[in-house]
């Protein structure tokens, strides 16, 4: 888990809102992975696939809470014009985030509004 999250966290029992960040922990590091690594494996495709799924699913139990953080944050130095969740999970297989620097750029801003909400629900 990212540790400014895990800090957050605490002794949290919110285990619905501690499973979609563990899962988006481990879809920003595999896009990192993959970006850096300039190749997906079999696993990682796997991996993405089933991240995918699973955040898919969960994604819009928070979606609501989530946008106006989104919103306030930057991509590439300017507020997002789409929803960095949506834009990294609706990327077709995990091959994309090979140089791939727009996803990269996502990353963060997605991860400040997750940090903010976990730091909220406290």
């Amino acid at each position: 888990m990212n540790p400014f999250t895990r800090f957050l966290f605490g002794q949290r029992s919110d285990q619905r809102l501690a499973s979609f960040v563990a899962d988006w922990n481990a879809l920003e590091v595999l896009v990192i992975r993959v970006f850096k690594g300039k190749m997906a494996t079999v696993e990682d495709l796997a991996e993405f696939a089933r991240l995918q799924a699973d955040l898919r699913r969960t994604y819009p139990d928070w979606q609501a809470d989530l946008t106006p953080l989104w919103a306030e944050t930057r991509v590439g130095g300017v507020r997002p014009s789409s929803d960095p969740f949506l834009d990294l999970l609706e990327t077709p297989t995990a091959a994309d985030f090979v140089d791939n620097w727009a996803a990269m750029q996502r990353l963060p801003a997605a991860r400040e509004a997750l940090n903010i909400l976990v730091r909220d629900s406290v």
